[in-house]
């Protein structure tokens, strides 16, 4: 105010006046301090708000793969089904499919019947009228009837596939002219198609025939519609790819390691990323300064909850009963590291051990069973612990943000206040130096 106090003097000597938003700007700027402090305090709930929200997506992404763990149709329960001679066929098998050997012959492939006319001038060529009977496996025949609505290539191709009766009609062109062309929608014997009674001037040549497909599964003879084999084996897809009626086959069916490892090393890495991002906020740099949530008791019970479930441990399981057991190792900053060669052994030697240690069996509760029900208390949003700091964060953003805007409505109310009192104050002192001379003059006339 004193800068304030002398610009008025010096205009006082001059008349020239002042700068009365320039002279209400320093007014208010000198009493902003508390304006200033909280919105620093605004900011830095700001940056907590920030840190809190990563930490949660992180915490939700472990949980995610936690359960990927804990599923029983997920990675720890899936299978790998391998065929010897995938020319022969090839496997596919779900976590319902049980481990071991097969020898699987396939006689011959299940085939699609077709049958096709001889060929006439063009595919509206006029076609003689009669009848013919069409019938597909062992369902009951219907008569084709060929009259001046359709006796075209073209026209009885469109009123075959109109009845719907489980061929596909079309007309195939060549240097030969044009044929009518019948394909079975269904494979195999029930889709084989037998044409009787024909009347009609077109010759029908059979294509292929409507056959099932023959295989032995270790010496069962199977039969299918289709070169798709399911069900034979429990879990099991056989994809038919070609006979070879004197060739045994080998199917293994077995854990599908490349996949548990898999997911066991995304489940550290998920596990990793949030412990590095909590080891970062209770980091104290040389000058003392920590993380914004250096003092935070919800992350260090966070961090305490986190560390405790990575060291659970399961009772015997052949000395499978821990991370550590398997070549995941806690290190000294909380998180973990994977010896694979480890992992790899332990999925390879003792596959039932590595599952039985993440699930839970009879009456031995699994680590991924275990860390899957903390997780789901640590994400709860209203009581888990990043949920009530973010709450408690965010009433006080909004108490900070309440106390900003009274202050800034208070501030508006002084400058309008002051720019109307400063401006008076102006109009007077621009009429001092003529006031001046009236009196002095006054003075001089006596």
């Amino acid at each position: 105010m004193s800068s304030v106090s002398s610009g008025i003097a010096a205009a006082a000597n001059t008349g020239s006046g002042i700068d009365v938003q320039a002279t209400v700007d320093q007014i208010i700027q000198s009493q902003s301090g508390s304006l200033n402090q909280l919105q620093g305090q605004q900011s830095t709930f700001n940056v907590e708000t920030a840190v809190l929200n990563s930490i949660s997506g992180s915490l939700s992404t472990l949980q995610t793969k936690v359960n990927s763990l804990n599923d029983v149709l997920g990675a720890l329960n899936s299978r790998l089904a391998t065929s010897s001679n995938t020319g022969i066929f090839s496997a596919g098998a779900d976590a319902t499919a049980a481990s071991g050997s097969h020898l699987i012959r396939v006689t011959n492939l299940a085939s699609t019947a077709a049958y096709y006319t001889d060929p006439q001038t063009s595919a509206t060529t006029t076609l003689a009228t009669g009848t013919f009977d069409l019938q597909l496996g062992t369902s009951p025949a219907t008569t084709i009837t060929v009259d001046s609505t359709n006796n075209t290539l073209n026209g009885l191709a469109s009123s075959i596939n109109g009845l719907k009766v489980g061929v596909t009609a079309s007309v195939i062109n060549d240097a030969n002219g044009s044929r009518l062309a019948l394909v079975s929608t269904t494979s195999g014997a029930p889709g084989n198609i037998t044409i009787a009674n024909n009347t009609t001037a077109l010759n029908f040549t059979q294509a292929t025939q409507g056959l099932n497909a023959q295989l032995t599964v270790d010496g069962v003879p199977i039969s299918s519609t289709t070169n798709t084999v399911a069900g034979v084996l429990q879990g099991v897809t056989l994809t038919l790819n070609s006979a070879a009626p004197g060739t045994d086959v080998s199917l293994v069916v077995a854990p599908d390691t490349g996949s548990v490892k898999q997911a066991i090393n995304d489940f550290v890495s998920a596990y990793n990323v949030i412990i590095s991002s909590i080891n970062q906020q209770f980091q104290v740099d040389s000058s003392g300064n920590g993380g914004t949530l250096t003092g935070n008791s919800s992350l260090r019970t966070l961090q305490s909850s986190l560390l405790n479930n990575v060291n659970f441990a399961v009772s015997g399981n052949n000395g499978t009963v821990n991370l550590s057991s398997i070549g995941v190792n806690l290190q000294n900053d909380g998180t973990l590291l994977v010896d694979n060669s480890a992992l790899t052994t332990a999925l390879n030697n003792n596959f039932t051990g590595v599952h039985n240690l993440f699930q839970t069996t009879g009456t031995n509760t699994g680590f991924a069973d275990n860390f899957s029900k903390t997780l789901l208390q640590l994400t709860d949003s209203t009581a888990g612990p990043i949920g009530i700091e973010l709450k408690g964060v965010s009433n006080n953003q909004a108490d900070i943000a309440q106390q900003i805007q009274e202050f800034q409505d208070r501030l508006a109310t002084q400058r309008t206040l002051l720019i109307k009192t400063y401006s008076q104050i102006d109009a007077q002192l621009r009429q001092l130096p003529y006031l001046q001379a009236q009196i002095a003059a006054e003075l001089a006339a006596k």
